[in-house]
């Protein structure tokens, strides 16, 4: 397919899926995740690869999240569709025969940081700034941040990323196990293509069995994913989210303490 929202690319080896819509921090919308899903299928399926690369154009940031514009349209029907469409690209990732490195070069918060998590393995530059932001525009970090930061940095860590919204660097997410490795500015495209050279001399084979064997505690949070789809869907067009959402366009701080009344 063509892709708008997104490049794609093959060689030697490697699948590189970028975000490209540096306007809008590489927030993603529906027409990004059909064309996350239809490459990412394809990037799987092709045995010639032996990685697959994510990263965001524009070099401010990884991914923003989901697009907050579009967002706070949505009804619970349809942001239920939204949501499925964002699990159904993180299970293409977490299901994928090979590994998926996250390069993350600027801001990687909410569902751009969820994005990170379903991702193997990852890489950051020094200026990159990682954090969740759900509750300040009154969504939740449901399909991957509540099942994964824990298992990467501990309960109570993850409740305070969680609770509190604040944002870390690079540094201070490597140091929390959150991310694998930090490098410094500039230095991205050198690190990644280390990296996959290195994963590329492995056995496919080995690689493939080990994936699914780490990744056999984790898949049986499967139902969370399932009940978090369905909750996540179920808050959109609420007052709370369309309070939060609407704010944050309007560039000023949400009033959700008169849904305490």
């Amino acid at each position: 397919m063509a892709y708008q929202d997104i490049l794609y690319e093959k060689r030697e080896g490697v699948a590189r899926l970028t975000l490209n819509r540096p306007k809008v921090f590489n927030a993603f919308r529906n027409q990004t995740l059909t064309e996350l899903f239809e490459a990412l299928q394809d990037a799987g399926e092709d045995r010639a690869m032996g990685v697959i690369v994510l990263s965001g154009a524009g070099g401010r940031a990884f991914c923003s999240g989901g697009d907050i514009e579009e967002m706070r349209g949505l009804a619970p029907e349809t942001g239920r569709i939204f949501v499925h469409r964002l699990f159904r690209v993180f299970q293409l990732i977490r299901t994928a025969p090979k590994p998926v490195i996250a390069a993350v070069d600027g801001y990687c918060l909410g569902g751009g940081n969820e994005l990170n998590l379903v991702c193997d393995l990852t890489l950051a530059t020094e200026k990159s700034i990682f954090g969740q932001v759900g509750p300040t525009v009154g969504s939740t970090p449901v399909l991957a941040g509540t099942q994964f930061l824990p298992r990467l940095v501990g309960d109570k860590k993850a409740k305070e990323i969680i609770f509190l919204c604040q944002r870390y660097s690079a540094r201070e997410a490597l140091e929390m196990g959150w991310i694998n490795k930090v490098v410094p500015d500039g230095t991205l495209e050198e690190a990644v293509k280390e990296w996959c050279e290195r994963i590329l001399g492995m056995s496919p084979q080995a690689l493939r069995i080990a994936k699914v064997s780490l990744n056999f505690e984790a898949d049986q949070l499967h139902p969370s994913f399932t009940h978090g789809i369905e909750m996540l869907g179920a808050t959109y067009g609420s007052p709370e989210l369309v309070e939060g959402m609407t704010a944050f366009l309007e560039k000023r701080a949400p009033d959700f303490n008169r849904f305490r009344k």
